[in-house]
C-alpha cells in the first residue's frame, strides 16, 4: 500500500506542544494537507480535548513544562476503550537511545527528534495511520492459552478480560496472526516502524509477553527464533 492509499480528510489529529509558534506552524501545515487539526499547549488541556473528542493520533512535545510529554503518553494508555490506543508520535530536541526506549515502553508508535522538516513529520504520521488501518486475512480468534487475540476486532483478552494494546502492538500481533506458527522476519515486522532496525519490535515483544504469557521469561505463544525474528504459536 502507498502513501497516498492513506485517506487523510476526516482523520482528526491533536498536536500538544508549548512552543506557540511550532504548535501554530504543525498545525497550519497539516491542516493544509487535509487533516482535521486541534492543538493545545500543554498536558492539563490536552487531557480535557481527549476526555470529550476522539482523535485519530496524538502528537505530542516531550520536553513541556509541568507534565511532560512522557507522562501524558502514560495517562492516555490507562484510559479505557479506543482512547486508550489513540496512536502516539513524540517529538522532542532529545535524540537519546534511552529517550527513544522510554517513550516505546510507555507506548509511544513513533519518535521524531527536532529540529525536522514537516514533509518527514507529515510522512511518519501516514506510516502510523497506515499501520493501524491494516486488517489481517478473516480467520476468528486465536487461542493463546489463557488468552484469545481477534486480528479482525483487533482485540486481546485474557481469562475473559479485555487487555489494552497499543496500535503500535495491534499490528504486530496482525502481522505475525497472518502466518502463526511460521517465523517473520524481524525487519520485516519493523518495516515502517519507529525503528527500522528492529529494536522497537523487540520492546514491543516483551510488551506484549508481558501481557500474554504466564511467564513472559520463558514464553510459549510469542516465540523467538534466533537469526529470524519472531513467532506467533497459537493453540
Amino acid at each position: 500500500m502507498n502513501l497516498a492509499a492513506v485517506p487523510r480528510q476526516g482523520r482528526h489529529l491533536l498536536i500538544v506542544d508549548d512552543d506557540d509558534r511550532i504548535r501554530e506552524l504543525l498545525k497550519e501545515f497539516l491542516a493544509r494537507a487535509g487533516f482535521r487539526v486541534t492543538a493545545a499547549a500543554g498536558g492539563a488541556p490536552a487531557r480535557k480535548l481527549i476526555e470529550s473528542l476522539a482523535f485519530d493520533l496524538a502528537v505530542f512535545d516531550v520536553m513541556m513544562p509541568g507534565e511532560d510529554g512522557f507522562s501524558l503518553t502514560r495517562w492516555l494508555r490507562g484510559q479505557r476503550g479506543q482512547t486508550g490506543r489513540t496512536p502516539v508520535l513524540m517529538l522532542t530536541a532529545r535524540g537519546e537511545f534511552g529517550d527513544r526506549i522510554e517513550g516505546l515502553k510507555l507506548g509511544a508508535d513513533d519518535y521524531l527528534p527536532k529540529p525536522f522538516e514537516p514533509e518527514e513529520l507529515l510522512l511518519r504520521i501516514e506510516a502510523i495511520l497506515r499501520r493501524t488501518q491494516e486488517r489481517a486475512p478473516a480467520g476468528g480468534a486465536l487461542s493463546l492459552g489463557r488468552c484469545r487475540f481477534d486480528p479482525d476486532r483487533g482485540e486481546l483478552t485474557c481469562k475473559g478480560e479485555p487487555v489494552r494494546l497499543t496500535e503500535a502492538e495491534v499490528a504486530l500481533l496482525r502481522q505475525l496472526a497472518r502466518s502463526p506458527h511460521e517465523p517473520v522476519d524481524r525487519l520485516e515486522l519493523a518495516r515502517g516502524s519507529v525503528d527500522p532496525s528492529g529494536r522497537a519490535v523487540d520492546v514491543q515483544v516483551t510488551r506484549l509477553r508481558r501481557k500474554i504469557e504466564a511467564d513472559h521469561k520463558a514464553p510459549r505463544y510469542l516465540q523467538t527464533i534466533r537469526g529470524v525474528g519472531y513467532l506467533l504459536a497459537p493453540d
